[in-house]
């Protein structure tokens, strides 16, 4: 069981003396003691502490809230396995159980949101609360907060509270009528989810500058200014500003998927944007140009810095940026910024700073278009083959590259296009890629990038896909393809990243890609299939727009006699499930695909992975109905360029739905018979214009022998009218 926090007595002490005075003896340092968070410890020596700012209060020590006895913890120990298994029968059973739960919890949760053992059933409990219980919550804590976001275990339930909570702020906001009392009896107060936030704010505020550095308080602070923006919450990279990569996931098995990364834009309330407008400012109240700086190559300060500014410019607007208390004006003051001045020693200064360089590229893709262009030409212009072989400041150039004009792109393609056979020796392909997404948006030529990465992933064989994919073909006697690929290099993924956006570029550039994919061969086209990042590539190859029939054909003909063997792969089941929409214009190719996925029935069924391939091309039909299967499969894949033929009408005898189930030899005969339909059509008509002819000439006197060959030649137009008829009504019966 936890033990509460006290502090050394004096056997402790007189130990750590002759520890220390034994090592001196010795000539060696005292061991280093190893702390609990170590991997979380921020240098002092790189920011002064907060407290020693002028104009930066700091919260005082954390209070001690008490703690579980041993029958407490076990209990709620056992409620929150129950919680994570989410085995419950029906969604009353749960409904009764949280109810049961926090009736059980009732005036111990400040314990639990801090214990180290139970704050994870606090999470779990606020995933799957209801408003209602979300807004007891809140004021339980209320009164707390500025302690409970200091702590180590308490800050993940405030994170959590405040996401759960964002969406019902909006809700509200759209229905009033949602805004409950807490409890039933009628004279309990009414208070809506956006007054509980405003709550939470005037609690925080007057230390959001010391928030700003703290290695648990920066986290939940993050959380709360994008509730107070409305922007989404959604996890757009590794490097997200809200949360660490060694944060811990707490779930619920069943529950969807947490609602932190899957809410869209919200609407929020005017007061909202007010509270978030007072807390940007007082975050940096009280802080000069040199204290900010410091904090942008902070490891924690750095990512809060970010998000305000991000939201400082896109939220208040561009035109921000020339107000003196902004954020970008008290980093960046002197006007205009040019060599020699304290902004330029900085801006160069965070270019290969790892830390800062994030800062730097916040400021290049949200700062106002003038700026941008002035900070361009002044630092960057000339620099883009430099800045994209390092590193670090590789970064730099693709934010830089995503917001440059045409012409200006083009003159950047030229330096970094040189730097293009290093990078690829190095494996730092993330800058061609975006080179090329962007000359392909800007409508750049991309012929000088095609030529270098030609020469650069070229083998005996020309250009070699399995270069740029970084698989090595490890030669074998019985050329088996059962081995597994190894985990996903880095490199790997953003070799397959490059492949990809090749291919979204019509014409030679994406070319390579397709057909060195053509030229792979059985056992190599296996082994691009089964690789994790390798076969993300095979899988846009398969349904891309810039693929040809001929390219997808050939492709797929590599992988026949291994079908089932990918099914059952993880990263081959993907490939197998693209070569579905792959075959457009090939049934017959899909067919020969699901027999060979029929064969393997047995082994795919007892596979999660089997199984999902089973159901994504529908197999029971198959197996069951053959012929619909068919039919449906003929008229997905695109064989729909056969139509019937007109009638007299100038209408389609039958509906190309009709056309697209016939068969190959029932339309050969439909043409045939409206061909010989159409002769007998146009043999009538001369024939009838004749007998017209001749009907005109008998109204005039006429010898005896004309009469006789007029006769003659009406009973001839009668005969062909009657084979025409016969000829159409053919037609029509094969038509059907």
């Amino acid at each position: 069981m936890p033990k509460e926090h006290k502090k050394r007595g004096r056997r402790e002490d007189e130990k750590k003396r002759k520890r220390e005075h034994h090592a001196h003896d010795a000539g060696t340092k005292p061991p280093k003691q190893r702390d609990e968070g170590a991997e979380d410890v921020v240098d002092d020596n790189v920011l002064p502490a907060p407290a020693a700012v002028e104009g930066v209060p700091h919260p005082g020590d954390l209070p001690f809230y008490g703690m579980l006895d041993e029958e407490e913890q076990e209990a709620f120990k056992g409620y929150d396995d129950l919680l994570e298994r989410n085995e419950f029968e029906t969604p009353e059973e749960r409904t009764a159980f949280l109810e049961n739960l926090y009736r059980e919890a009732d005036g111990k949760e400040l314990k639990l949101a801090n214990s180290q053992s139970c704050s994870r059933l606090m999470e779990r409990l606020i995933l799957l609360s209801t408003p209602a219980q979300l807004k007891g919550l809140f004021q339980k804590f209320s009164g707390n907060f500025l302690h409970l976001v200091q702590h180590r275990f308490a800050s993940h339930c405030c994170e959590a509270l405040f996401i759960q909570a964002a969406p019902i702020v909006s809700k509200e906001l759209a229905n009033p009528d949602l805004i409950l009392p807490l409890t039933s009896d009628p004279d309990a107060v009414v208070v809506s989810m956006e007054n509980l936030f405003l709550y939470t704010l005037a609690e925080l505020e007057g230390y959001f500058g010391f928030l700003l550095t703290d290695r648990f308080a920066s986290h939940v602070l993050r959380v709360l200014l994008v509730v107070l923006a409305g922007v989404p919450l959604a996890r757009q990279n590794d490097r997200s500003l809200l949360q660490s990569k060694r944060k811990e996931k707490t779930s619920v098995v069943g529950k969807e998927k947490p609602q932190e990364w899957a809410l869209e834009q919200r609407v929020v309330p005017q007061s909202f944007l007010d509270a978030l407008e007072k807390v940007i400012n007082d975050s940096v109240a009280g802080l000069d140009t040199t204290y900010l700086r410091a904090l942008a190559v902070h490891p924690t300060g750095n990512p809060t810095l970010q998000l305000l500014l991000q939201l400082e410019l896109t939220k208040f607007g561009k035109s921000r940026a020339k107000d003196e208390t902004s954020i970008i004006h008290r980093l960046l003051p002197d006007d205009p910024i040019a060599e020699g001045t304290g902004s330029a020693a900085f801006i160069n200064g965070m270019v290969y700073d790892p830390v800062g360089s994030r800062l730097l590229e916040s400021i290049l893709e949200n700062a106002p278009g003038k700026f941008f262009k002035a900070m361009y030409r002044e630092f960057f212009k000339n620099r883009m083959g430099s800045l994209a072989r390092n590193e670090i400041a590789s970064y730099i150039a693709a934010k830089i590259l995503e917001r440059l004009s045409a012409e200006d792109l083009e003159s950047a393609m030229k330096q970094i296009v040189e730097q293009i056979p290093g990078l690829v020796e190095r494996g730092r392909t993330a800058i061609i890629r975006t080179l090329i997404e962007r000359c392909a948006a800007r409508g750049v030529s991309v012929a000088p990038i095609k030529t270098q990465l030609e020469a650069s992933y070229s083998g005996p064989n020309g250009f070699e896909v399995t270069r740029i994919l970084r698989l090595v073909e490890a030669p074998s006697d019985d050329a088996k393809s059962d081995v597994r690929p190894t985990q996903a290099h880095p490199e790997k993924v953003h070799g397959s990243l490059l492949a990809q956006s090749m291919m979204q570029v019509p014409g030679p550039l994406g070319d390579l890609i397709f057909d060195s994919l053509a030229k792979l061969g059985e056992h190599l086209a296996v082994k691009v299939a089964r690789d994790p990042s390798s076969s993300r590539t095979l899988q846009a190859a398969l349904i891309s727009d810039n693929a040809s029939i001929i390219f997808r054909r050939k492709m797929i003909l590599q992988l026949y006699g291994h079908i089932g063997e990918l099914a059952l792969d993880p990263a081959g089941s993907h490939v197998i499930d693209a070569i579905w929409k792959g075959t457009v214009g090939l049934a017959f190719i899909r067919s020969r695909i699901a027999e060979e996925l029929a064969e393997n029935e047995a082994a795919l069924r007892e596979s999660w992975v089997g199984r999902a391939v089973w159901r994504n091309w529908k197999m029971d039909l198959f197996k069951r109905r053959r012929n619909e299967w068919e039919t449906t499969s003929k008229w997905a894949a695109g064989n729909d360029g056969f139509q019937a033929f007109p009638d007299d009408s100038g209408e389609p005898t039958s509906t190309p739905k009709e056309s697209k189930h016939m068969s190959a030899i029932e339309k050969a005969r439909q043409k045939f018979a409206a061909a010989k339909a159409e002769q007998a059509k146009k043999e009538a008509m001369r024939l009838r214009q004749e007998a017209k002819r001749e009907r005109d000439e008998s109204k005039s006197p006429q010898p005896e022998n004309k009469k006789k060959k007029k006769s003659k030649v009406a009973t001839g137009a009668n005969a062909i009218g009657s084979t025409s008829s016969k000829g159409k009504g053919k037609a029509s019966v094969l038509a059907q």
